[in-house]
């Protein structure tokens, strides 16, 4: 039976990070669930400082890898999985991790495109510019959500200097799908996102940003004359960063890694 005191830290770290639901428990698992996600988590404890952390979705779970330590024993019925973690600051780490994932992924911003525009007109030419906003603002949000608010090369985290860069861009996906994929996106720096959108960088399998040489001469200006690389990026994105390497890509045969 989990201690009182233990309960309060328990409860304050899924408040605190979007779980603000409190629902069935037992005598070794709190369940929590959310006003604005429909994923449910599960906490715990061993003693003072271990914390456990289920979930009821397997995509998030995946996406938490290493921030915490896959918990195999006596996981709650209804979890995907379970994680521990050796301290209560990482607990909430992994919660408010766990939160924006379960906002972005697999297909929540499509569905929140679906409902933001099922009633809104699409017969003539500005009124699909109006469901397109609708989307790219969807879009931008999502962004930020998946990458904390932050460029996902520099860590630059100023909302104001931050653009939701696309991949495959909007007018080159097949499906709305595809355009509201998180993974079909980076939070980019401003002079990020315009050279990657002009094809004079992309980003290798592992993540490395790699330049055109037609790039090289003002690279230094441009702060892109260090090794740069995309910290967090998922495997998931290379649905979409082959097709920005191969079409969009200035490509040569002395292109540089950075």
């Amino acid at each position: 039976m989990l201690a009182a005191v233990t309960i309060t830290r328990l409860e304050k770290a899924a408040t605190d990070n979007g779980f603000d639901l409190d629902l069935e428990r037992t005598a070794d698992w709190l369940c929590f669930g959310s006003s604005q996600t429909s994923m449910r988590i599960w906490l715990a404890a061993i003693g003072d400082s271990r914390f456990l952390a289920a979930a009821s979705r397997a995509d998030v779970l995946d996406g938490l890898a290493g921030l915490g330590v896959v918990f195999t024993d006596l996981v709650p019925s209804g979890a995907a999985g379970a994680l521990s973690v050796g301290d209560i600051a990482a607990l909430h780490r992994l919660l408010r991790r766990a939160f924006q994932l379960s906002r972005t992924l697999p297909d929540a911003l499509l569905h929140d495109f679906d409902n933001e525009t099922a009633n809104l007109p699409r017969t003539t030419e500005a009124e699909r510019l109006v469901i397109q906003r609708v989307g790219q603002d969807i879009f931008r949000r999502g962004l930020f959500e998946y990458w904390d608010g932050r460029c996902a090369i520099t860590g630059l985290g100023v909302p104001d200097l931050l653009r939701a860069s696309h991949i495959k861009p909007w007018v080159d996906c097949g499906t709305d799908a595809e355009r509201l994929d998180v993974f079909n996106g980076l939070l980019l720096a401003p002079q990020l996102d315009a050279a990657f959108d002009a094809g004079f960088i992309t980003i290798a399998e592992d993540g490395t940003v790699l330049t055109s040489d037609a790039l090289l001469p003002d690279a230094r200006s441009l702060g892109l004359d260090g090794p740069l690389k995309v910290g967090g990026l998922h495997r998931a994105h290379e649905r979409y960063l082959p097709w920005h390497r191969t079409l969009i890509f200035r490509t040569g045969a002395d292109s540089h890694r950075l």
